[in-house]
């Protein structure tokens, strides 16, 4: 068999054991489901070994290991891994799916083209609201597409303040959607493991405190010389409209199936989302476009370091608890001040280059069963405030090194000369506010 027929064997397999997973990741979790829908996600990214970056290969070493080992220690830990792994992988896969439906949208190009007009800091703002907005539907798209914009403009026009304040907002604009997007992977995780909380309680402070971090960036950006000629075209309204309507209605779609069905939050989304991948499919062929299902053999990366972090997080705090014990609780004082360390701890841990899912999965599965009830969105908001700032402030998160690839601007660069300003005076006021509303919602005062 010729080596070019091998490889397209090989990817058509990954692509369709990937959907296998996303599949068996929508079923009742019974074990054996899990189980199968694990280990076809496994042996996709295997068969994908060649391409795995480092830091996948070693995640996927891990995950083999702590296998072997929880086999001979305690099986039973086996079942709730490769259930929040699966759980992740099929949110993952669906996401991937809409973005790659979305990304073909001429709406997707007005809008982006559209952000850089106008007067510097009008630009800053449209290019960090923007790159935000566009990350609920898109996920990684959005910086894959603002990040090719400033991209160009760099090769064409060379280095300029406006391309550094471009690559921030775009930087800052993603790395909020932790707090912001009720698609997000930080929202969904969290939830897991506070499942009286409900996402629009948690959007409700996180929300804002999302906004109030995008406007502040503005005070940290290079002075621009003038604005840049207006874009043609910019400014379009109908195309954000569309757009907001695609994560309005999986967004109440999520809200609908858990409150009629019963649903965690994370199978909610996740067939949510593909109901709208199914529309939007539907819509393309009966405009005449006949491209069938977009093949997911190149999320074996995303699918290694997403799901496995997930794993190896749940396999990590059932260490804990069991070198804790049970019976662990924490004296009063000490909830206000978990609340405030949390974030933190998600910052420092991103900036060893751990994956935020690993630390999210720790915390939560350690912390959520023995936080009062009452205080749960002081604990969810500590997660996704600390979340945000590893995915924008530290220079190992998929956003920075993707900016990097992009716009040749140093990760180290984008997130620590410039964002280490932002970042720790956004934490100082998320740990604060999390150490607040412990205090107040627990009834320790």
């Amino acid at each position: 068999m010729p080596a070019s027929r091998t490889v397209e064997t090989r990817q058509r397999a990954r692509s369709w054991l990937t959907y296998l997973a996303l599949l068996a990741g929508i079923m009742p979790a019974w074990p054996g489901v899990s189980l199968l829908g694990t280990g076809a996600a496994l042996v996709a990214v295997t068969l994908a070994w060649r391409e795995l970056r480092m830091v996948a290969r070693c995640l996927l070493t891990l995950v083999a290991v702590s296998t072997l080992a929880a086999l001979v220690l305690q099986p039973a830990t086996l079942i709730s891994a490769t259930t929040g792994m699966l759980r992740l992988t099929a949110l993952i896969v669906t996401m991937m799916l809409l973005a790659a439906l979305l990304s073909r949208s001429a709406d997707l190009q007005r809008i982006s083209t559209g952000l850089f007009s106008g007067t510097p800091l009008k630009r800053y703002y449209s290019i960090t609201f923007g790159t935000g907005f566009l990350s609920v539907p898109l996920n990684f798209g959005s910086v894959g597409m603002i990040g090719t914009l400033v991209g160009d403009r760099i090769r064409s026009h060379g280095d300029s303040a406006m391309a550094g304040n471009a690559a921030r907002g775009m930087l800052r604009g993603y790395g909020a959607s932790p707090m912001f997007s009720p698609l997000s992977i930080s929202v969904v995780t969290t939830l897991i493991f506070l499942p009286t909380l409900h996402s629009w309680e948690l959007l409700a402070v996180s929300f804002p405190l999302a906004m109030l971090y995008l406007l502040a960036g503005a005070l940290f950006r290079d002075r621009e010389s003038g604005p840049m000629t207006p874009v043609e075209g910019a400014g379009a309204l109908w195309p954000w409209l569309r757009f907001a309507a695609v994560v309005g209605g999986i967004w109440g779609g999520a809200l609908l199936l858990s409150a009629l069905a019963g649903l965690g939050y994370s199978k909610a989304v996740t067939l949510s989302g593909l109901v709208a991948v199914i529309l939007l499919m539907l819509a393309r062929r009966a405009a005449g476009d006949k491209a069938g299902l977009p093949t997911m053999a190149p999320l074996a990366n995303e699918i290694t370091i997403m799901g496995g972090s997930a794993f190896l997080g749940v396999m990590a705090s059932a260490v804990v608890l069991h070198v804790m014990g049970g019976d662990m609780a924490l004296p009063g004082w000490g909830y206000p001040l978990v609340a405030f360390v949390v974030p933190w701890v998600f910052f420092g841990a991103g900036l060893l280059g751990l994956n935020p899912i690993i630390v999210g999965t720790l915390v939560g599965g350690v912390f959520g069963p023995i936080w009062p009830p009452s205080a749960h969105l002081a604990l969810a908001v500590a997660m996704v405030c600390g979340w945000a700032q590893s995915a924008a402030g530290t220079p190992y998160s998929a956003n920075s090194l993707l900016l990097e690839r992009l716009t040749g601007y140093d990760a180290r660069v984008a997130a620590l000369r410039w964002n280490l300003g932002l970042s720790l005076c956004s934490l100082v006021v998320g740990a604060s506010l999390a150490a607040l509303l412990t205090v107040c919602l627990s009834g320790l005062i």
